[in-house]
Parts: structure tokens; C-alpha cells; sequence
């Protein structure tokens, strides 16, 4: 048996965090950075809200913001 509670959010969601700047692609001003999870694990991202243009991409930490034992810096 679990002790952890259920999550009251129906669905997951990605925080998304505005950004300056303006997309290569369309020109919208509408840039957010966030994480997420894609092709060789989680990458943090820089993408346009509006055509979802990836300005930016780098490898986020390899478990995320946990960090196991005997891996800390």
C-alpha cells in the first residue's frame, strides 16, 4: 500500500517560463523556456508559443532534479 496522497490535477502540465525575444521563424514574441521529454531523455527547451519552433535545446541533468547518491558534485 502506497502512503503518498493522489494528485488532485486531472492532467500533467509542463511550467512554462515566458522568455524575451522574438522566434526565427514566424517573428512572434511569444518564446517559453520549459522541460521536456523527447528523443535520448529530458532536454530543456526554448520554443516559440506560436509555431512551436525550437530556438533552443539543451541536455537537461540526466534524473532531473533528483540527484542520487554517490553522483553529487
Amino acid at each position: 500500500m502506497h502512503t503518498f496522497p493522489r494528485p488532485a490535477e486531472q492532467y500533467l502540465f509542463a511550467r512554462r517560463r515566458p522568455v524575451q525575444g522574438t522566434c526565427p521563424e514566424c517573428g512572434a514574441a511569444a518564446l517559453a523556456e520549459y522541460r521536456v521529454l523527447s528523443d535520448g531523455g529530458l532536454w530543456d527547451v526554448r520554443k516559440c508559443q506560436r509555431c512551436l519552433a525550437s530556438v533552443e535545446r539543451t541536455r537537461a541533468p540526466r534524473y532531473g532534479s533528483y540527484v542520487p547518491l554517490g553522483l553529487e558534485p
